[in-house]
């Protein structure tokens, strides 16, 4: 692990190689972009000023500046904005790349085997991984700790669904965490029983803290490279800045700690792991943004509920699948409401997690009741906003609320969602157009590591509701489909404005910084397949190469 910090570390030094820090021009592009309002803007030149902000976008026929200090001719290639994720988990998604990755297999028996080959070339003393997910196995039921023995059984093993709703543990993990027939559900989480009552395995969202808490935390050295391994994985894909949903305080020391030292080539925009985290990393309200606009905690996260996958999204009405299960509120409402208060009298944005339509429900029910005292430019977020009862989704514009969503959830969870609602539930799932036609504002990401956090994809569902395969045909709900703009700027403007960044990046205009990607195709002009298939050629962060794929 070491090794591979050292290496990442070496290759961004050579990267951030003053390539750009002096008046010059990105000439003979074919350059996309879109306006404050969504339109779409061609040029065919971009102006740098010396400390990586647009100058000006030259369209074709319109003479070049004379006094410039360098010019790069790329020749007709297609030049946009760089791509923002507005909903990830970027310390998650590096370990992820560090950990054993469960996201590809198709069945128990192929994640067992996988686990066993993975635990018998590790020292470590704890099995640690995620991805699982027992729909994507067919498996109909949750796995147990009795089968995960049969991978492991000399260590603890924890592995973490796919969501990261949900926990796998073996059952030298459920000993080490005191975890028994006795142990009472926590508020906000399940254990997942047998007839007679005892442990299987699977926790269920609070229930994982019971496990986590005796997980060993990673040391400096570890986070240092899992944060250069999630920034590598971005930039490759495009992205230039991303919201981090749920910073911890080692989370943003890290972040920090790694800017101080020049290591930090994106944008994060944090949002702080609850309202007390807030507090101790920001004080009286959200930090100025730092290293030159690359780093800010401007928000705080809190959770309504859980996710679809492990039933813990809190519904109206029970589970189609599971009589007598509506999932899990997280918190009263008044418990949510003095959270949001707390948060937003110290001018923090709230962003809240919430995918069954109780769960919205009882957000968008806070919402208007701070309305009435905190007033002014809000924003308040629902990330996910999944499952809504079609009578709230007006509800969205009426306060200004943003719809974080994430298209390629839809086509991941289609499945899934017609099961756990029945076919007439289903009316306000993923209803990215309704939200859109009542005067809503989208912000599109990608929940990574729950998925991978490939724009292209998520732009490619916006358009089409398909899954890489093309299915289903004609597109799942289609009547929710977005224009191919409409799609874009999800991952763009919307996804700066749902962040206070409208103003410093998400689109190229003078005086904005100049994070752009060059492309292999049109994104505009391409079919929905090859839109998918788009690769990034490199990817600029304030007029310097941020990252150049390998030839």
């Amino acid at each position: 692990m070491f090794t591979r910090f050292k290496r990442l570390a070496a290759a961004a030094a050579l990267l951030l190689a003053p390539a750009a820090q002096a008046d010059g021009i990105i000439d003979n592009v074919n350059g996309i972009t879109l306006d404050a309002k969504g339109a779409v803007v061609r040029f065919e030149a971009l102006q740098i000023d010396p400390w990586g902000k647009v100058v000006a976008l030259i369209a074709k026929g319109q003479k070049r500046p004379k006094k410039l200090v360098w010019r790069i001719d790329l020749k007709g290639a297609t030049l946009v904005p760089g791509m923002i994720d507005a909903h990830g988990h970027f310390m998650g998604l590096g370990f992820q790349q560090l950990q054993l990755d469960l996201a590809d297999t198709t069945s128990l028996d192929d994640a067992l085997a996988r686990i066993r080959d993975h635990a018998g070339r590790s020292p470590a003393k704890w099995i640690l991984g995620r991805g699982w997910n027992q729909e994507k196995w067919q498996l109909g039921r949750f796995p147990t700790a009795a089968e995960l023995d049969r991978a492991v059984s000399d260590r603890p093993a924890w592995l973490e669904r796919v969501d990261g709703h949900a926990g796998w543990a073996n059952s030298r993990a459920l000993e080490l965490a005191g975890i028994t027939a006795a142990t009472k559900d926590p508020a906000g989480g399940r254990i997942e029983r047998d007839a007679s009552g005892r442990p299987t395995g699977v926790l269920i969202d609070a229930a994982t803290d019971l496990v986590a808490k005796v997980v060993p935390q990673p040391t400096p050295r570890e986070r240092n490279a899992a944060f250069l391994a999630a920034q590598e994985k971005l930039l490759a894909l495009g992205i230039t800045a991303t919201a981090d949903m749920g910073t911890t305080i080692d989370d943003w020391e890290t972040m920090r700690g790694m800017a101080d030292i020049g290591q930090l080539r994106l944008r994060i925009m944090s949002y702080a792991h609850g309202v007390e985290t807030a507090l101790r990393v920001a004080g009286a309200g959200p930090t100025p943004w730092l290293y030159n606009d690359r780093l800010r905690m401007g928000g705080i996260k809190l959770y309504a509920d859980g996710a679809l996958g492990s039933r813990g999204a809190w519904l109206k009405a029970d589970y189609a699948d599971a009589p007598g299960n509506k999932g899990l509120g997280f918190l009263s409402d008044d418990q949510l409401l003095n959270l949001m208060a707390r948060g937003a009298m110290d001018n923090f944005q709230l962003a809240v997690h919430a995918i069954g339509d109780r769960a919205n429900q009882q957000v968008l029910d806070a919402i208007e009741t701070l309305s009435d005292t905190y007033k002014g430019d809000r924003r308040w977020r629902i990330e996910h906003a999944q499952i809504i009862d079609p009578k709230d989704l007006p509800r969205f514009a009426k306060f200004g609320t943003i719809a974080s969503m994430q298209p390629v959830h839809q086509t991941s969870d289609r499945a899934m969602a017609e099961a756990r609602l029945g076919p007439d539930r289903l009316a306000g799932a993923y209803a990215w157009r309704s939200l859109l036609r009542d005067g809503s504002r989208l912000a599109f990401g990608s929940d990574y590591p729950v998925e991978r956090p490939d724009p292209w994809a998520g732009w490619a569902a916006s358009a089409t509701r398909q899954d890489a395969q093309g299915n289903p045909p004609g597109g799942w709900r289609p009547e929710e489909r977005l224009s191919r703009e409409e799609g874009w700027a999800g991952f763009t403007i919307g996804a700066a404005y749902a962040g206070f960044a409208e103003d410093k990046f998400g689109r190229l205009a003078p005086g904005l910084w100049a994070d752009f990607l060059i492309l292999d195709r049109d994104p505009l002009v391409v079919s929905p397949a090859e839109l998918r298939g788009t690769k990034v050629l490199e990817t600029w962060v304030a007029g310097q190469r941020a990252w150049v794929a390998k030839k």
